[in-house]
């Protein structure tokens, strides 16, 4: 179906276009942004409420500011729907996060107005005021920096880092705080609640214009030097204590709160913050969802909701005639609760993620024993160490790629103390439309090689039950990952018993002949499907389930490599330092000489599509399988009357 921008978008290909267009139908143009967004991610799928939110904004940054000249850095980047389509790619955002079309996050190497790539969150200010330092350095005095940052994104320590350096930094940069009191979740926190005092009581803002307005009135010069002045309006701001800004106590100068979806207002503010120099912090308040009506109420349903009917707001899911398996973040969410019902030892930690890690189960029916920490991962490996140190058993909850925000954390208080914290990694593996920056492809690797530490995948949901189970035992000492993918398992019925598995044991689920396969999590399906057909063409891998990378099942692997001459491993993580590396390893120090080939996220940024999309382009899925094993055994295949033979 072809989508029409309506008659102002059309004429627009590029930031200098929307400058031609008359102020006073600015609203107008916005009207027509927003609707092409709904239209096109109701029927492509894709982010939604974020960028219905700052449709004013961006269409103010784009008419004031001289892009991509001047430098314009958007943090959690599902912001930027508005932003692309602005910047030339609007007959392009039909292929928004699709397989070989356009990201679903601003992306350098896309276009010259993506001046950073953004997937995670709270990296703007740090990068837009890199940019405003070599800006200058290099002496472009004319050159403005502004950075966007929002969706919760203010909550994470690394933007208070940045504001600590810029405040002292004297460099000519914008923060834009975009507070729309949501990232994916509703905000928590102290700061959501200071936010929420500026913006419903702004007396301090209130109070300072009025003291500037009065000093202004003195006569400075003549009996009052501005530095008295200056002291003077210190002063009186100490007087009111209770209301000192934040912001100006870290040295931004900081302008609003003010409407967010004010396009009059927006413009002729970022004008006037264009002729004053320094640090700054524009507090903007907008609506997540803004002009959906369906989309205000719910922010966290519509933050990406797939597809979905415009006119009625019904949501369009697949129906299918028999039982499906679930998610996998749904068993982890409902099994830690049959866990903590047993155990009221156990918590569950989350950074944000409370509904995609579907913790908000136990948040809701065990409130004070689940907490969502906000976009802080670094604090929610910390606080869950403090926490394992009191006997706590803590399940902290975080996506593969944000784990690695959290690195030292994960080795300095938790791994080198062998406090039993258990990491559960979901969206490990290829996640899909988010691309390269949400890939969970690195957590095997970069935890085989931590001391203490136990590594895990589950091929399916039971499995997955089960090591959260063992995870929380009083026998388990040292910290424990369970990895495992987006997506749905393979189980309809998942309930299965809890049991106990011994830490480093693997499972032998198919004895066969010549070669065979070494699975190591969710990818083991992919496995058992490739030798089901490959039986048919009479040959016959054997199938190991890994279940642990850290320890190896070392009786299991000498049994594979004195039985089968030749191996295949599958994993979905990198293989530089993965699976596949761990059992080469362990091979050269004992000396096998087995033919061995490592199936895996190869040693390359893999950008988006769907999961099944790049599973096959990476050659780790079913048929990726099934050619490598017909490859490693084409000298034992004999053709005859057009069948197979070995």
């Amino acid at each position: 179906m072809a989508i029409t921008p309506g008659p102002l978008l059309q004429q627009v290909n590029a930031p200098a276009d929307l400058k031609k267009i008359p102020e006073d139908q600015l609203h107008e143009f916005c009207d027509e942004l927003r609707q092409y967004i709904i239209d096109v991610v109701s029927i492509h799928g894709g982010h939604f409420a974020a960028s219905l939110g700052v449709v004013e904004l961006t269409t103010a940054l784009h008419y004031v500011y001289n892009t991509p000249n001047d430098l314009l850095v958007w943090d959690v980047g599902h912001q930027a729907y508005g932003h692309k389509i602005i910047t030339g790619r609007r007959d392009r955002f039909e292929t928004n996060r699709k397989y070989n079309g356009l990201s679903g996050f601003p992306k350098i190497s896309e276009s010259e107005y993506d001046t950073f790539g953004v997937g995670h969150s709270s990296t703007s200010i740090s990068a837009a005021l890199g940019m405003a330092i070599a800006a200058k350095y290099k002496g472009e005095q004319e050159r403005k920096v502004v950075a966007v940052i929002g969706d919760g994104s203010m909550t994470a320590g690394m933007a208070f880092e940045a504001m600590n350096h810029a405040g002292v930094s004297n460099t000519d940069m914008l923060i834009i705080l975009n507070d729309n009191g949501i990232g994916i979740d509703p905000n928590v926190g102290a700061l959501k609640e200071y936010l929420t005092d500026i913006t419903v009581s702004p007396k301090y803002n209130k109070f300072k214009d009025d003291v500037w307005n009065a000093l202004n009135k003195l006569p400075v010069g003549k009996r009052i030097s501005k530095s008295i002045a200056h002291k003077m309006a210190e002063g009186l701001k100490g007087m009111l204590n209770s209301n000192a800004n934040l912001f100006e106590a870290l040295k931004l100068r900081y302008f609003g709160p003010i409407d967010g979806h004010n396009i009059t207002k927006l413009v002729d503010t970022l004008r006037d913050l264009k002729q004053i120099g320094g640090p700054k912090i524009l507090h903007v308040i907008t609506t997540k969802g803004k002009g959906y009506a369906l989309a205000e109420k719910d922010q966290t349903k519509w933050h990406a909701p797939g597809l979905f009917d415009k006119v009625t707001g019904e949501i369009i899911k697949k129906t299918f005639a028999t039982p499906q398996p679930p998610k996998y973040q749904d068993v982890f969410g409902k099994t830690i609760i049959e866990l903590a019902e047993k155990n009221d030892k156990i918590f569950g930690v989350t950074p944000a993620m409370p509904s995609g890690s579907s913790l908000k189960y136990m948040m809701e029916q065990m409130p004070d024993r689940a907490l969502d920490v906000g976009i802080c991962e670094q604090h929610a490996v910390t606080l869950s160490a403090g926490m394992a140190t009191q006997g706590l058993r803590v399940y902290c909850n975080i996506y593969s790629s944000f784990m690695q925000r959290a690195y030292d954390q994960a080795v300095h208080d938790v791994a080198i103390q062998k406090l039993p914290v258990i990491f559960c990694l979901d969206r490990a593996g290829l996640v899909g439309d988010d691309g390269p920056t949400h890939h969970g492809c690195y957590d095997i690797a970069y935890f085989r090689c931590i001391p203490n530490m136990i590594v895990s995948a589950p091929m399916n949901e039971s499995e997955l039950r089960n090591l959260m189970y063992t995870a929380q035992l009083p026998s388990t000492t040292l910290p424990f990952v369970i990895r495992y993918p987006r997506g749905e398992g393979v189980m309809p019925e998942w309930r299965t018993p809890l049991e106990e598995l011994q830490v480093g044991k693997g499972r032998k689920l198919k004895e066969g002949k010549d070669i065979a396969i070494l699975s190591f999590g969710h990818p083991g399906n992919f496995a058992a499907a490739a030798i089901r057909t490959l039986q048919q063409d009479g040959i016959m891998p054997g199938h190991y389930d890994l279940r642990f990378v850290k320890p190896l099942d070392e009786a299991l692997l000498h049994e594979a490599c004195r039985n089968y001459p030749k191996l295949i491993t599958v994993e979905d993580g990198t293989v530089i330092g993965g699976v596949g590396a761990a059992v080469l390893e362990f091979m050269a120090q004992h000396g096998y000489k087995n033919e061995v080939r490592i199936l895996g996220i190869p040693d390359r940024i893999v950008e988006h599509g769907t999961p099944k999309e790049l599973q096959r382009e990476c050659g780790y899925d079913t048929e990726g399988i099934i050619a490598t094993v017909r490859e490693m055994m084409k000298e034992k295949l004999v053709v005859t009357s057009g069948s197979i033979s070995v």
